[in-house]
Order: structure tokens, then C-alpha cells, then sequence
């Protein structure tokens, strides 16, 4: 198989995929194998299903294994000299090694590109560490959430770490105001949920207590404000939006959700200077993929939703302190 060449035209190319291949997600060994094409072409060619895995159609998210038969189809590759179209950036890092990166992600900035979004963390990070043979994500999050984020940076922990989240074996907490007084000092979210696509195409997920998977989120109360609450949420599965879904459902959506939320709500708080959701990932324990060594990561609320508490706080402030 061959390696492709952006001097010459834009032809199918097949990938066979090796042992130090394996386990990778689709979008992610095209994003390696055609540098400098736009995601959105790279989206657009697996929803057409021009992209193939052994002669039939794949999703995103497909994960290949070792002797897969990857079909590349033609796709504009950029012109030698062409500038890099990534803007490199450097996260605050919480912990690095030289076998996996763990990042504080911002909020507002997607973990990767697709879906109308151009480029994400991952590949401002191959941009901001182009001598970084090997940068994968770990895990993904929401675009909105901001805190922990794991970057393998070999294939070997990336592999240990996607099959220790398989077993369930390392640990999520994370923070969300939400609407509402709630009561429960600890509670058990198990409703199963399904992924669906509203009619303008964008992805949603809800409670189907039929066609829904597995999904365990643990809830505890952290502190009451009034007609809100800052809560604590332990993910106990990885399902898309889980801790999002499952506390609208439980009547007690995350303040600033614009999918799940009550929009009045998300109003107020944006006209208050706070224009972003309340959810981020503040804690990771896990034991390290290669040396096994436990590990217990922390990031701390960013300032915006501490001043946000603050505010809260105290009933006489008319205004979010900026």
C-alpha cells in the first residue's frame, strides 16, 4: 500500500491497516492520512459512503482492526508550500508524560474537528507539536464543557486507556449548576438513552427506555443557591450528552445547555455575562496505561462560574461581576 503524495492528482488510494493501526477510529486515520484536506470534505466523503472498510460502508466512528482494507477516495490535498490552515495552541496542561497528555480544556472549543466545526483541540495541539509523532484523544468532550481532557501520545496508551473506559475502570466527576432545588444528598441516574437526529440534522439524545442503552450517572449535592444547585456527577457509563440528558430528565437541566435547557434561563445568565454552560470536568482517577500508577487529576472551576457562585451567593447583587 502506499503513503499519499500531494504532488500528484487526487486518486482512490487503499490502506491496509497494521497492528500499530488497529483500534484507531476512521475519521481519525483519515485525519492522519490526508493532512491539509478541510474535515468537512473528509465528513462529507463517509457520510456519501465513499469512504469503504472491506467494500461496505462505514461510519465516523467505525473503529478498524489489524488486515481492514481502507478505499480513500480522490480528495483535494493541499499544494506543497501551502500554509498551515490550523491555528497551533497550547492548553494548560495538568499532567504530561511521555505517554499521554491531560489538558484543561476551555469552553467553547470543540476536542476535534467535523460537524461544522473546521478544527478542535486535537489538531491545534498536532499544530502547536508538530515534532509529536503520535497525539490522540482519549475521550471526547462536549464542546461547551470545559475541564479534563486525556491525549494519548502513543498508540499503546491509547489503546490501554479506550479499553480501560470500556470496563469502566478509571473515574469521571464533574460539576453542573442546574435549575432547581435539589434535594437528594446522593442519587443513582440510570435511565437509558438513545441518539436521534431532529429534523434540521442535528444530533440529540433522550430517554428510551426501549431502544436506549445503559447509562449510569451518580448525582450528589454539593451546595443549594436558591432555585439552583451546584451538583457533583460521577460518570459511571460514557454515553453522548449522558450528565446533560440525564438531569433534564430528572427535571433539573445544566444552567447555559442549549439543547437541554430552558432558553430563558440560558438568556438571563448570557445577559449577565455568563454565555457558556455550566458543566466542566474538574476530577480523573485512573491508573496510568503503561506504568500502571494511579492517578487522581484536578482542574479547577474556571473564573467564569466562580463568579457565577459568587454572584449566587450573595441575593443583594443585582449584576454578575465581570
Amino acid at each position: 500500500m502506499h503513503k499519499p503524495n500531494p504532488t500528484v492528482a487526487p486518486a482512490v488510494r487503499l490502506f491496509q491497516i497494521d497492528a500499530g493501526q488497529a483500534g484507531q477510529r476512521v475519521d481519525n486515520f483519515l485525519l492522519r492520512v490526508c493532512k491539509g484536506v478541510p474535515k468537512s470534505h473528509l465528513y462529507k466523503a463517509i457520510r456519501r459512503g465513499e469512504v469503504r472498510v472491506n467494500k461496505g460502508r462505514v461510519g465516523a466512528d467505525r473503529r478498524l482492526d489489524a488486515g481492514d482494507l481502507v478505499r480513500v477516495p480522490p480528495l483535494r490535498l493541499p499544494s506543497p508550500g501551502e500554509p498551515r490552515k490550523v491555528p497551533p495552541a497550547v492548553f494548560p496542561v495538568v499532567f504530561e508524560d511521555d505517554a499521554l497528555m491531560v489538558v484543561d480544556k476551555p469552553a467553547g472549543v470543540a476536542v476535534h474537528g467535523g460537524s461544522g466545526v473546521s478544527f478542535g483541540v486535537i489538531e491545534q495541539l498536532r499544530a502547536a507539536y508538530p515534532q509529536a509523532p503520535f497525539l490522540e484523544l482519549a475521550h471526547r468532550l462536549d464542546r461547551e464543557t470545559s475541564g479534563l481532557l486525556i491525549v494519548a501520545k502513543k498508540r499503546k496508551a491509547l489503546l490501554a486507556l479506550h479499553a480501560m473506559m470500556r470496563e469502566g475502570l478509571g473515574r469521571k466527576y464533574y460539576l453542573a449548576l442546574v435549575v432547581g432545588d435539589w434535594v437528594n444528598g446522593r442519587q443513582h441516574l440510570r435511565q437509558p438513552l438513545a441518539r436521534w437526529l431532529t429534523a434540521s440534522g442535528e444530533r440529540r439524545v433522550r430517554v428510551d427506555r426501549v431502544e436506549g442503552k445503559p447509562a449510569h450517572t451518580i448525582v450528589t449535592l454539593e451546595k443549594r443557591y436558591g432555585d439552583y444547585s451546584l451538583l457533583g456527577a460521577e460518570l459511571r457509563t460514557g454515553r453522548t450528552h449522558q450528565i446533560r440528558v440525564h438531569l433534564a430528565a430528572s427535571g433539573f437541566p445544566v444552567v447555559g445547555d442549549e439543547k437541554y435547557g430552558p432558553e430563558a434561563v440560558r438568556i438571563q445568565f448570557s445577559n449577565q455575562g455568563f454565555k457558556r454552560m455550566f458543566l466542566h470536568a474538574h476530577r480523573l482517577e485512573f491508573a496510568h496505561p503503561t506504568t500502571g500508577q494511579p492517578l487522581a487529576l484536578r482542574a479547577e472551576l474556571p473564573p467564569a462560574c466562580v463568579r457565577v457562585l459568587d454572584w449566587l451567593g450573595a441575593p443583594s447583587a443585582t449584576a454578575l461581576p465581570r
